[in-house]
């Protein structure tokens, strides 16, 4: 591993949280940071190390919040600079570090850096933004917005027409192009410095570093190549003058291709079935039957893998897992989730019971697991909500934690019309406080999941991984984690069908966690491991 990885982080756990759902303190229906602070002992009881809180800057909440007006303030909904600081301040007391989700490659249009450029006057913002010369420049195949400023040309978008690419430059441009700069140009570098100011400006305040949205974008290019090589040299020089200025800050990659992105500057990256990733996350935890995948505009019969009906398999994952773990594990950690706020909840399709195995494997898989707001109690993804702040169908996974019984689940003292999204509708939605008390919920489940990963070096971020058995079918997974002469066998049957297995193991091992039902017998010099449907365990032992 990289030397100058920061120690903590070689063995974190990453808690998200989307502010406007988590906890609202001041009864306006919208979660806020004095919220999460009173949550904090909460969120250290699961035994995280690090909260990762999506966008809290100043937006007009066209995306909610992913469109930054004011990258230097707490949007006013969430709080004050202040209490990002006492945030900060708290956390600490406990162990526990803030990455803030930096919005990289955008603004919003709403941005005084956008103004001024679209102004169609002079100014030193004109080359902050990738505008075509004229309206009748060729565009290439990037996206693009016209008529809505003064300025004569079409702006490039990164996502939403309300969300204007900042001009980082584009590796080889393209003669045909004329507007497309080098990144050496002054616009480029103008922006290249502003990214590095506001990162400075949050670090001096205590921040742990970033989780960086859309990082691939940045850089524009020709090829997957030719990006990487600009996007190497930007993240590279960001990366070089953190670990110089601010060794214990890390930077995490939205960008899906750890093999990319970790070579390129970044200590984390999400492994997701978007970007460049090949499949295998959806058929490990998601696609219950019929489900419609919106991100990628199609159908998918069949179940995941830990559906007690599967029809899927846990091979495809473990194939690009291998290809990304093999590509970096000297250099930083693959992120395997349980959800996000653009994901569809690990739980839709599934049972809390099926969960249970789910979690044994992104709690035990090497890298950094990251564990998403409400997915430890298995909230439920809330259909039809329509479209929220830009979210569309990921309105369903936004919705407010719930953390007690009753009409408003201890989100908030607003009445619940009021809430930023409606609470799931459903009698027996989980909550926290319902969880607490019971040693077999999924909430203590995780609990104990997570101290076990960050109590044995083993199944930290760097233990060694090893696939014992992957099949596409019919077959448990099994696989190893090692390191200071103790290892971890964790093997998984989610399926409705028992299986056996001979497996190499010595005379004496503990039983780690279990699920279902699993035997042994011991005959000359192997074990012999019956493992029933549905059922998963986690081995420990000496080397």
């Amino acid at each position: 591993m990289d030397p100058a990885m920061p120690k903590w982080f070689q063995n974190a756990v990453i808690y998200e949280i989307y502010p406007q759902s988590f906890k609202d303190s001041n009864g306006d229906g919208i979660g806020d940071l004095p919220g999460i602070i009173e949550k904090l002992d909460y969120i250290a009881s699961l035994g995280v190390n690090a909260i990762w809180i999506n966008p809290c800057f100043d937006s007009p909440f066209f995306d909610a919040g992913y469109d930054v007006r004011d990258y230097y303030k707490v949007a006013e909904r969430y709080g004050t600079n202040d209490d990002l600081k006492r945030l900060i301040a708290e956390a600490k007391k406990r162990g526990i570090r803030i990455l803030l989700d930096l919005v990289a490659g955008h603004t919003s249009i709403e941005h005084p850096w956008f103004k001024a450029s679209a102004s169609g006057e002079k100014t030193i913002y004109d080359d902050y933004f990738c505008w075509t010369q004229g309206m009748r420049a060729n565009q290439g195949s990037y996206k693009f917005v016209s008529g809505m400023a003064p300025r004569n040309g079409f702006f490039m978008i990164n996502f939403f027409f309300a969300q204007p690419a900042l001009n980082y430059g584009f590796s080889d441009p393209d003669p045909a192009c004329p507007w497309q700069q080098s990144m050496d140009q002054p616009g480029p570098r103008l922006v290249r410095e502003e990214l590095r100011n506001i990162m400075k400006f949050y670090l001096d305040m205590g921040c742990a570093g970033f989780r960086v949205d859309m990082a691939a974008s940045l850089v524009k290019g020709p090829t997957k190549e030719s990006r990487q090589r600009g996007l190497c040299d930007l993240w590279g020089d960001y990366k070089a003058w953190m670990r110089k200025n601010y060794p214990e800050a890390v930077l995490v990659a939205e960008w899906s291709d750890p093999a990319s992105s970790i070579p390129a500057g970044f200590d984390a990256d999400f492994f997701l079935d978007w970007g460049y990733c090949e499949p295998g996350y959806r058929e490990l935890f998601r696609f219950p039957k019929y489900e419609e995948d919106e991100e990628h505009k199609s159908v998918h019969s069949g179940n995941c893998f830990f559906c007690k009906h599967s029809s899927g398999n846990s091979r495809d994952f473990v194939d690009s897992f291998q290809k990304h773990y093999d590509a970096v594990k000297d250099m930083g950690y693959i992120s395997v989730v349980t959800g996000n706020h653009d994901k569809f909840r690990i739980r839709r399709g599934k049972s809390l019971d099926e969960l249970r195995l789910a979690y044994f494997a992104i709690f035990t898989l090497p890298g950094v697991p990251v564990l998403y707001m409400g997915d430890e109690i298995g909230m439920r993804y809330v259909d039809g909500l329509g479209n929220v702040e830009g979210a569309y169908h990921r309105s369903g996974s936004r919705t407010p934690m719930q953390w007690a019984a009753g009409p408003k689940a201890g989100f908030s003292t607003a009445a619940p019309e009021k809430f930023y999204l409606p609470l799931d509708p459903f009698r027996d939605r989980p909550t926290v406080a319902q969880q607490e008390p019971d040693d077999g919920s999924l909430l203590n489940l995780t609990r104990r999941l997570i101290a076990l990963r960050r109590k044995h070096p083993a199944l930290s971020g760097n233990g060694a991984y090893r696939v014992v058995e992957s099949e596409y079918k019919d077959a448990p997974w099994i696989f190893t984690r090692s390191a200071d002469g103790e290892t971890f066998l964790i093997a998984l049957n989610p399926g409705p069908k028992a299986c056996r297995r001979k497996l190499a193991l010595p005379e004496t091992f503990e039983v780690a966690e279990q699920e279902g039902q699993v035997a042994f017998s011991t005959k000359s010099g192997y074990s012999e491991m019956e493992i029933a449907a549905h059922s998963g365990v986690i081995l420990r032992y000496a080397e």
